[in-house]
């Protein structure tokens, strides 16, 4: 598929290496078929499962695997497989464009997420020949459906400390699996499961289990807060004698595949709450514009102006961010493939490339979710919190999100955890541009006026990466080792992270619809220097935090003295900016950004 070439970057790398904005992947870049594609998912929604939510938060039997094999029929399951096995081998644009457009579907998402991620990437990746095409052609169609059991009652976010355990039966043909796995997605109606034990209790690996195996049973259907539709059951595993041929991956390897299908899923994920929150603005801004107080709609109401401008922009953020880093991980992809890399690696590879920027993504999207649906049940007032309005079902399968994939605060730790090991390794050198910083804290600082167009936009952006270079190679200099421990620390260095990162996807996305004329360049200008705005208060209160708890005497003066340089932004009206969006938002009657 033709896609715009990117001049791509290290993973982590936009922390130090410059990017522009004719190097930077773009919704408004997707091609015709792309945006068929996203039209024929959208269009499927409106169908099939927007007139259901209440039968399938109900779990109406039969229902949810239904829409599955409706979904099969349209290839949007097996949409990212190879031909050779069933699906239609489209690119990683396009299988995220997919998730971000199938994201509004409520527990139908999450259910067609769980599928197409981690109930088949596993035996994808890392499957043999034999286990692949057995599989995969049916998880591609919907004949079979997918599931992954990972979590158990001891084991959330360690998943290293697993309890199942595994043995080779005395004749060599089977292992006798023995445990219990809960919060399984998709369990009451999976065909297939990749589980996860311990070999003689100590070798993490992973195996290919089908329904009806004998021993394996499932508890009853969890009762959520939220995804009700979504099936979520308990397996129990009692003398469970799953054949040899079934282990997948290699012996004592289970978490390298635990790990590599987690980055991909993270940025799935990502684009599923992006999807939502694009859906959460339009269904709050048609409720705004039609719902009247004091004999006007409430929506000529500056607070609410306030509250559908910061939600679209947002999402903008996110979404901006989103498609910068797929497309650098199917370019990465891409070029595996033409190093003669096997093709069940190149994928795995590109996004361990950018698992750091992965990571960033599911807090991105999940909380930029959450905040949209959030304010939506707000403007909404009392009919928010009624079952008779769609968006108290938003809110309420919203929160899921910030635990799936690694909980958010996992993730920000993996950021900088990531982060320091590849700078250990010298996959990046963070050591240098740190070190300029703290030189530049003991210079007379240069306030000279530049006015090229975005000039003190862009300027903005380097000085929040002088801001986290400053705090983190302080913080990693002061404490050595024992930052590991310091988690607050650690936490804000990420948030400085995440608001830079978004700050740069956003601007970089602005200027590039500028410069291609597009016809909201400048409604895209006005969410990029408010979020710009925000952001470096933002930075400056995490900065502040993080200095604080390290830094005293002169070391803490002179930081937070450059920590207020690296922050200081030029002045703009944030207000007046969201009117202008919210403007437009009224006019097309919802989110209006591609």
């Amino acid at each position: 598929m033709d896609t715009q070439a990117i001049t791509t970057i290290k993973g982590g790398g936009f922390l130090v290496q410059p990017s522009t904005p004719e190097d930077t992947f773009t919704p408004e870049d997707f091609n015709e078929e792309q945006r068929m594609i996203a039209q024929t998912c959208r269009e499927f929604l409106e169908k099939e499962v927007w007139p259901k939510l209440l039968e399938i938060d109900q779990q109406q039997p039969g229902l949810m695997p239904s829409l599955l094999d409706k979904a099969g029929e349209l290839g949007l399951l097996g949409a990212a497989f190879p031909v050779k096995y069933g699906g239609l081998g489209e690119d990683f644009v396009t299988a995220t464009i997919i998730n971000e457009n199938l994201g509004p579907g409520h527990s139908f998402s999450v259910a067609v997420s769980a599928h197409n991620g981690i109930g088949s990437l596993p035996i994808l990746y890392f499957g043999t020949e034999e286990q692949k095409q057995k599989y995969i052609p049916k998880l591609a169609s919907g004949e079979m459906k997918g599931a992954y059991a990972l979590t158990e009652p001891g084991s959330g976010s360690d998943a290293l400390g697993a309890k199942t355990n595994a043995v080779l039966s005395p004749d060599g043909k089977n292992y006798i699996i023995n445990g219990q796995k809960i919060w399984i997605t998709n369990a009451g109606f999976a065909d297939v499961f990749t589980v996860f034990a311990k070999i003689d209790g100590d070798k993490f690996s992973a195996f290919i289990v089908e329904k009806g195996t004998p021993g394996l049973s499932m508890g009853e259907e969890e009762h959520k807060m939220g995804i009700k539709g979504s099936s979520t059951r308990q397996l129990f595993f009692e003398n469970c004698a799953v054949p040899v041929e079934n282990l997948l991956g290699e012996i004592g390897k289970g978490h390298i595949i635990a790990f590599n299908i987690l980055n991909i899923g993270r940025l799935k994920l990502c684009a599923a709450t992006i999807g939502g929150a694009k859906r959460g603005v339009a269904i709050a801004t048609e409720y705004a514009a039609t719902r009247e107080q004091f004999k006007v709609p409430i929506a000529t109401f500056g607070a609410i102006q306030h509250k559908l401008a910061e939600m679209t922009i947002r999402a903008f953020a996110a979404d901006s961010s989103l498609y910068r880093v797929a497309k650098w991980i199917d370019e990465k992809e891409k070029s595996l493939l033409e190093e003669g890399k096997p093709e069940s690696e190149t994928l795995l590879g590109a996004a361990e490339e950018y698992a750091i920027e992965c990571a960033m993504l599911k807090v991105i999207g999940s909380e930029a979710l959450d905040y949209v649906v959030d304010e939506g049940v707000q403007i909404f007032g009392g009919n928010g919190y009624s079952d008779e309005y769609n968006v108290s079902r938003a809110y309420r399968d919203s929160r899921i999100n910030r635990i799936f994939e690694g909980t958010n605060e996992i993730n920000r730790l993996l950021t900088l955890d990531m982060y320091l090991k590849r700078a250990m390794k010298g996959r990046i050198d963070l050591m240098s541009p740190a070190m300029a910083v703290q030189k530049e804290l003991t210079s007379i600082p240069d306030f000279g006026e530049d006015d090229t167009p975005f000039a003190a936009e862009l300027k903005a952006i380097a000085s929040f990466k002088k801001a986290i270079l400053m705090c983190a190679g302080a913080a990693v200099q002061k404490l050595m080792m024992k930052i590991e421990s310091e988690q607050e620390i650690l936490m804000n260095l990420a948030d400085m992270l995440i608001d830079t990162f978004q700050a740069e996807s956003i601007l970089l996305r602005a200027i590039k619809m500028q410069q291609n004329g597009h016809e909201f360049a400048s409604l895209a200008i006005d969410a990029a220097r408010t979020y710009i705005a925000d952001a470096a208060d933002r930075i400056n209160h995490s900065g502040k935090c993080a200095i604080n708890a390290f830094a005293e005497g002169d070391e803490q003066r002179m930081m937070l003295m450059g920590l207020k340089r690296f922050t200081k932004t030029q002045s703009f009206n944030t207000k007046e900016a969201r009117r202008h969006i919210t403007a437009m938002l009224l006019e097309r009657k919802g989110y209006f950004f591609a």
